[in-house]
């Protein structure tokens, strides 16, 4: 089974996002900002990132570059939050190493179809669990 590392320092965001990963087939582990993501990678990298982009201590964006930079960092396929919607922001993001992005508030067909683009999922389970 996969695993997804949910990174956000809102508990209700968390909270969804376990829910809808867990759904879809994924083992969850949680984070509340970019520092304490980066020591679960360097614990045990995931293959997906669910990476909101505005946190305290560590920000998505230097999570980001922090994670690209390590060992192996290029692997875990990363979908970034954002209720940010201005073409600037997104492109910083993607050119600092975001496979995606959602906009938040977000639901289990969002996240399935995005998921499913990166090739975390394959199209046959996202159908199957809707």
């Amino acid at each position: 089974m996969k695993t997804c590392l949910v990174v956000d320092d809102s508990s209700v965001a968390r909270k969804i996002a376990r829910r809808i990963l867990v759904e879809i087939g994924f083992n969850v582990i949680e984070a509340e900002d970019g520092e304490q993501a980066l020591e679960a990678c360097k614990a045990s990298l995931p293959e997906a990132i669910l990476l909101d982009w505005n946190m305290p201590v560590m920000d998505g964006y230097d999570f980001l570059g922090n994670l690209r930079g390590m060992p192996g960092g290029d692997q875990p396929k990363v979908v970034f939050c954002t209720t940010e919607n201005d073409i600037d922001h997104i492109s910083r993001a993607l050119h600092a190493g975001a496979n995606e992005y959602i906009m938040k508030p977000f639901d289990k067909d969002i996240v399935s179809a995005k998921f499913q683009e990166v090739g975390l999922i394959a199209e046959a389970m996202s159908a199957a669990s809707a």
